[in-house]
């Protein structure tokens, strides 16, 4: 009898369902007990079906010859399939983990440092990369969005931290100039490095200013001066420039709101900025920043804002 005939296809279906019946009560009675370890049972139990498709897919794209197949040749390939299933699954920083994360992220549930979603996060700021830009500015461009742990909470990144911090502002300033808030939370990520290379005062206390807008001859507010990287005709060189300071971070989004929307320099930019590239090169267009590679930058940290807000939604 071949297992691909009614009878064998019966059979098969039955030994599924009785290890699917088996894994639902254990997952049950592990869920009552813990519920982190009822997540990683789960994520883990996705991951080896999703492994035993795609090694089912695999084998149904392999030529038989023919000669030796037969049904205990068809059985045996089956096991083995779900031996190979079980052995890639639940490894570190794989599928499960993902999963884990998610449903973690969706139950409200915290990560435990060594539990998988926690360990995924340990990689992923692992992984974060700083770059300076024309104002002193520091970029993440990994694609998990993950910086250094922030000391306001540590299970969450970097980047995380940041957009948490000044998603209303941002969203406040959306409503009141169209700008998109992840354009916004980009720029203002790209010019600070996430918050961790805000520019500040004499006395080392905070300007709020996030978005590296200078101090220009009209400018009645307080002032930082300090020491930046500017391209003059393709060459970097460091300089010393004023830059405007604020009371708080809301006062610094609402100053840059005003200054792109009311700016004929940039006023134009903003009304056409429907993507985060035709946004970043408006604004190096209209000579927001002397860094030749600014587009490429904010076009990148905004993509990298949108993912994180979509995250956290």
């Amino acid at each position: 009898m071949s297992v691909n005939s009614p009878a064998g296809q019966l059979n098969g279906a039955n030994a599924g369902l009785t290890m699917d019946l088996r894994s639902l009560e254990r997952l049950k009675a592990t869920s009552g007990q813990s519920p982190k370890g009822a997540i990683r049972e789960t994520a883990k139990q996705l991951e080896s079906l999703f492994m035993q498709e795609l090694m089912k897919s695999m084998r149904a794209t392999t030529m038989n010859t023919g000669m030796m197949d037969n049904q205990a040749t068809e059985m045996g390939t089956s096991m083995l399939d779900t031996q190979f299933a079980g052995q890639m699954t639940g490894r570190p920083g794989g599928l499960s983990d993902l999963i884990a994360r998610q449903l973690e992220r969706q139950m409200g549930i915290k990560p435990e440092d060594g539990s998988a979603a926690g360990q995924l996060n340990g990689q992923a700021r692992g992984r974060d990369k700083l770059g300076h830009d024309s104002v002193a500015a520091a970029p993440a461009e990994a694609a998990g969005a993950a910086g250094a742990p922030a000391a306001g909470n540590p299970r969450l990144s970097a980047s995380e931290q940041f957009i948490r911090k000044h998603q209303a502002a941002a969203q406040a300033a959306e409503a009141a100039t169209g700008m998109a808030s992840s354009h916004i939370l980009g720029q203002a990520a790209l010019e600070s490095g996430w918050g961790k290379r805000e520019i500040r005062m004499k006395d080392g206390t905070p300007s709020h200013n996030l978005f590296g807008i200078k101090a220009t001859p009209g400018w009645t507010g307080k002032v930082a001066e300090v020491t930046t990287t500017e391209y003059i005709g393709g060459v970097a060189r460091k300089v010393t420039a004023k830059f405007r300071a604020y009371d708080s971070y809301a006062d610094a989004f609402k100053d840059h709101a005003r200054l792109l929307s009311q700016s004929p320099r940039y006023s134009q930019t903003v009304a056409q900025a429907d993507t985060a590239s035709g946004f970043a090169k408006g604004l190096q267009k209209a000579g927001y920043a002397t860094d030749p590679a600014y587009a490429d930058k904010l076009t990148k940290v905004i993509n990298t804002a949108l993912r994180v807000q979509r995250s956290m939604a």
